[in-house]
């Protein structure tokens, strides 16, 4: 009986043994990924020559370490929810991998860690505003935003539209209006990007009771909310070129994302499968993704009409 009793105590402390792997996935890697991308575009639309190194290197640094940061929160606030989720119930610190205490000092080194980085040897005003972010994300939006109302992703998406200032203001030191513009283009495709995620884990999310739209209000009027938001969507990824801050190449660029865009969301609407919502998602990744990569193509390879 003893030796059963101590067998399985080793299994068990096998099977909770901590690795690194599983701190690099608390910080959420290709979310992380897709906001420096956004971020180092900021930094390139910023100025007409190069990025200076220690800026794009500093910066990119200290913006990644505060949104891994956040994103580490998140695993800790969401714990209990991601435990009850078939998505996430296998999250470190869902699965009890990682203490809450770990993850909370990993979180705070990250977050430190960055804050003074950007501080130093990029300037203030950035440091403050990823910092901002981190607050807006982590705690306002995970902590009580997602609690408490269907709109916690089109409010608290501000805070995860903000790399593209970030990357503008580290290499100018102020905000400007193109800044602000391509921020609005990421707050805009926030809705149906998440809402489409959303309507395919509708259970999952009213398990958890998180008043997510589709559990709230139905999928058929989440439907009708990524379509209209897709349109939305459309409208302001022209803005850029109508006020002269792109040109032709991203005009074809935009238009035939946003193009693909809707067909997605007109297929979810009015002729779905039961892998249509998944699919619209996961286009929505590729969609911004391209997006900001015509931007950044745009910007270093002019052709006007």
């Amino acid at each position: 009986m003893a030796k059963s009793v101590s067998l399985h105590a080793r299994t068990s402390r096998q099977h909770t043994v901590v690795t690194w792997r599983d701190y690099y996935e608390m910080t959420k890697p290709n979310v992380v990924m897709l906001l420096l991308l956004t971020a180092l575009v900021g930094m390139c639309l910023a100025t007409p020559t190069w990025v200076n190194a220690t800026i794009l290197i500093c910066g990119l640094l200290g913006i990644g370490m505060l949104s891994a940061s956040a994103a580490v929160i998140n695993h800790v606030v969401d714990h209990k929810i991601d435990s009850v989720m078939a998505r996430t119930f296998n999250r470190p610190v869902a699965k009890g991998k990682v203490s809450v205490n770990n993850a909370l000092w990993f979180a705070g080194v990250l977050g430190t860690v960055g804050f003074v980085v950007l501080a130093l040897f990029v300037n203030m005003l950035t440091a403050w505003l990823t910092l901002a972010s981190l607050v807006g994300y982590a705690f306002i939006y995970t902590m009580y935003l997602k609690r408490a109302t269907p709109q916690n992703i089109v409010i608290g998406g501000l805070a995860g539209a903000a790399p593209p200032l970030l990357g503008w203001t580290a290499v100018t030191g102020e905000i400007n209006a193109h800044a602000l513009l391509l921020v609005l283009i990421i707050f805009t495709w926030t809705p149906p990007h998440f809402w489409a995620l959303a309507i395919h884990r509708e259970k999952d999310y009213a398990k958890a009771k998180v008043p997510m739209l589709p559990v709230t209000h139905g999928v058929s009027f989440t439907k009708t909310s990524v379509l209209l938001y897709t349109v939305l969507l459309g409208l302001v990824c022209l803005l850029p070129y109508l006020i002269g801050m792109s040109d032709l190449i991203y005009l074809i660029g935009s238009s035939v994302l946003n193009v693909g865009f809707l067909y997605c969301a007109l297929k979810l609407k009015f002729n779905a499968e039961p892998q249509t919502a998944m699919k619209t998602f996961r286009f929505s990744i590729i969609h911004l993704m391209v997006l900001f990569v015509v931007l950044l193509l745009d910007h270093y390879i002019p052709l006007s009409l």
